[in-house]
């Protein structure tokens, strides 16, 4: 059983036992988090949604909150002098997916 489900902007493919990372949410780690905004689901059959499908939940368990690698951001101008260089780390946080409801 997969799904499709958008959190933070971002759609992402999971199914019950995957871990993945997505923007950060509010809760403690251990805490039960519920998605509803679901585009599809695969059972036997495909499911989808226009744009959402109706009744369909992706229930998970918070692992870990955490903040990505720091990248470089470099603005520069040429002829001019110009240069800035500021880093970015992206916070996030680990779900494990439990439960498809569809």
């Amino acid at each position: 059983m997969q799904a499709v489900i958008m959190v933070g902007g971002k759609q992402h493919q999971v199914s019950p036992g995957e871990v993945i990372r997505v923007e950060r949410l509010s809760g403690n780690t251990g805490d039960t988090v519920e998605f509803q905004r679901v585009l599809a689901v695969e059972d036997k059959t495909l499911k989808l949604g226009s744009p959402l499908l109706n009744g369909a939940k992706v229930r998970g368990e918070i692992l870990a909150h955490g903040r990505a690698e720091k990248i470089r951001v470099l603005k520069y101008k040429r002829k001019k002098q110009y240069r800035k260089t500021t880093g970015h780390r992206q916070a996030y946080t680990e779900v494990r997916i439990n439960e498809i409801v569809s």
